[in-house]
């Protein structure tokens, strides 16, 4: 399925398309109209983060990703992990609000805005920016289902050791590997 959205992407229309081909359309192709130009949009494509779509921009009913984890009923707690994150970087960037100090995901939101606004400095054009991210929010998955995974299974991480390849990422990583059989 095609899918349209506003040109220049970053950080919640970046993460909206990791989420699409990974979760709801393994084969989107994306397109992009210029900001302001929204009405050139194909008509056979499915809008995202365009006013007045069914997945509309961030507003009061949260990001576009947020819209696309509802629409498409995913309900996966590392999912929900990457929406607080991807919430947490738009409201800094619209409203300057910064996260909760005990807001457990809301930090990470920085480091994932200075990712993003480097893809946006390093590549072009916007396919790129796309393509070049995808592996930073499937990192971010993985973190958060693995560590999602040892939570469910009431484990704890074995301690660090400081030499050779660490046992807490050998363990996830077995985690993960058992989770998808």
């Amino acid at each position: 399925m095609k899918w349209v959205t506003k040109d220049f992407v970053h950080l919640d229309r970046v993460a909206c398309p990791w989420l699409i081909k990974r979760f709801v359309d393994p084969d989107a192709s994306f397109v992009f109209v210029p900001w302001g130009e929204e009405h050139l949009r194909p008509s056979d494509a499915i809008p995202f983060a365009i006013t007045g779509a069914e997945l509309g921009p961030h507003d009061a009913d949260g990001t576009t990703f947020d819209k696309i984890l509802r629409k498409y009923r995913l309900d996966d707690p590392a999912l929900a992990a990457i929406a607080d994150i991807v919430r947490a970087g738009v409201d800094f960037v619209l409203r300057q609000q910064r996260p909760a100090a005990n807001d457990e995901h809301g930090p990470m939101a920085y480091g994932l805005l200075a990712i993003s606004e480097g893809m946006m400095l390093l590549k072009q054009p916007d396919t790129a920016i796309i393509e070049s991210s995808l592996v930073v929010y499937d990192a971010l998955y993985a973190n958060f289902k693995a560590h999602h995974l040892l939570g469910l299974r009431g484990l704890q991480l074995p301690p660090m050791e400081g030499k050779g390849p660490s046992l807490p990422t050998m363990f996830l990583r077995k985690l993960l590997k058992e989770a998808k059989r």
